[in-house]
């Protein structure tokens, strides 16, 4: 059951804000890969080559969790469970340079294989969003 999100967590998915997107082994096992993420309206978008684990575990079995922390405060975070629901080819880097200029103000770099691109996108079944009443001061 889709979840509308809060607009605190759109904010996160908006930002430069680095994910944290797990999938799930053949085994049951969790994989967990850094990702950047963008927002289609509800949908959370992630941008992978078809070869990644990210791609292969999420075409088996479609059930991901996210974790989003805000760049400029730590103890800003949203916790995310869902699923992809849509598998959207990207050849022409459209999705992935939008990304890629978000998080680094260029194209993205790396051309090569242009029709294994694809943006996994993400339906959220439910999130929870919370800033921890911390200060960031590592020793």
């Amino acid at each position: 059951m889709a979840l509308k999100l809060s607009d605190d967590v759109k904010a996160l998915v908006r930002g430069a804000n680095f994910a944290h997107l797990a999938t799930l082994m053949r085994d049951g096992s969790p994989q967990v890969a850094p990702v950047w993420v963008d927002l289609d309206g509800e949908l959370i978008l992630v941008s992978t080559g078809e070869g990644s684990l990210k791609a292969k575990n999420s075409r088996r079995d479609a059930r991901v969790g996210l974790s989003i922390v805000a760049m400029d405060n730590p103890y800003r975070e949203a916790q995310i469970r869902g699923r992809v629901v849509e598998r959207r080819p990207d050849a022409d880097f459209k999705t992935m340079d939008r990304i890629s200029r978000k998080y680094t103000g260029k194209p993205f770099p790396f051309r090569d294989n242009p029709a294994q691109r694809v943006v996994l996108a993400i339906e959220v079944e439910r999130a929870r969003y919370a800033v921890l009443p911390f200060v960031h001061a590592p020793a």
